[in-house]
């Protein structure tokens, strides 16, 4: 039987290892995926997962839903389905002589959008205001969707044919672009021999009121003054980098110091560390950003990677004092 947790597991918070033990029964050996999805959570921001098909996107974005009691919907992301499809309509009730507004899928707290580069350019802008604003606006009426809202969005990085690639603004409003990658030998061979039933575990592991007090406590979380600099040092060195068209945005400033507070408090610190910086940026900022063609042969996720490893490289660390916190 496959040990799923990790030693460093121990310095997690406490009541946070249960959640994502129980997305480790639904899919296994993916504990460090598992921790960033639940500090995305935790940050209230959006995750991205680009993979390859049969990984287990989708069964991890389901796990998510079903350990936290939410009320979920999965849109299965097509070239004919429209914005009203997912947003809701307005339709005309003959018995009243009144146009009632009837919700569509978005107005839930977790969205699962499956496959979402499949769907047409037109309906992928209908999931910017949410995404950013948490409120959907139809026929000029602005609705505010439940709290707490999540969306979860898949694609297939290696099909081409029948996709829209989802453009600036659309990456810019995701927190992580994760990836699963495939199992070792020993998780595959555990998926055949080793499978744990999810309904033997208690769900919900974590009610939504109880998340939203979690949150709340994310935003507590100590980020001292240099530690802010820091962050803003390295966003600032994408934007001026000669070999990046499009740097980091202010919003991605505030993701990454979001997540960062998330981060901390995930492995149950009550301040940020440059290392908790570190960790995360990479994965808040390499689906951020556009790199220079005439600077690469190809803007390929490699190049990207290797522009921002020179970017931390070569920004100060700021130094702790010993015995103190930053």
């Amino acid at each position: 039987m496959i040990d799923r947790r990790p030693p460093w597991s121990e310095a997690l918070h406490g009541e946070l290892v249960p959640l994502i033990d129980y997305l480790e029964s639904r899919l296994i050996g993916k504990h460090t995926v598992m921790t960033y999805l639940v500090t995305a959570l935790l940050a209230g921001g959006h995750i991205l997962l680009d993979d390859v098909p049969g990984v287990g996107k989708t069964t991890l974005a389901k796990a998510l839903a079903d350990a936290l009691d939410l009320r979920y919907h999965r849109i299965q992301c097509t070239p004919d389905l429209l914005p009203s499809d997912i947003t809701g309509m307005t339709i005309f009730n003959p018995a009243t002589r009144h146009f009632e507004f009837h919700p569509g899928p978005l107005f839930s707290h977790l969205i699962i959008a499956d496959e979402i580069n499949r769907t047409s350019p037109r309906t992928q802008s209908a999931l910017l205001e949410v995404m950013q604003e948490r409120q959907v606006t139809v026929d000029g009426v602005s609705r505010p969707v439940p709290n707490p809202f999540m969306l979860i969005a898949t694609e297939n990085p290696l099909e081409f044919e029948g996709t829209y690639p989802l453009p600036e603004s659309q990456l810019d409003r995701f927190l992580f672009r994760l990836s699963l990658g495939y199992p070792t030998p020993e998780e595959e061979l555990a998926l055949l021999t080793d499978r744990e039933e999810p309904a033997a575990l208690p769900t919900p592991v974590l009610t939504p009121d109880r998340l939203l007090a979690l949150q709340e406590a994310v935003r507590q979380v100590i980020v001292a003054p240099t530690v802010k600099r820091y962050l803003v040092d390295i966003v600032q060195a994408t934007r001026t980098h000669p070999a990046v068209r499009l740097g980091l945005s202010p919003r991605a400033t505030l993701a990454l110091y979001h997540a960062s507070q998330a981060w901390a408090f995930l492995h149950d610190r009550t301040f940020v560390t440059p290392d908790d910086i570190q960790d995360l940026a990479p994965y808040v900022a390499l689906h951020r950003l556009v790199v220079d063609d005439k600077a690469w042969d190809s803007p390929t996720s490699s190049s990207r990677q290797e522009i921002f490893q020179e970017i931390l490289q070569r920004i100060p660390v700021p130094t702790v004092p010993e015995g103190r916190s930053l």
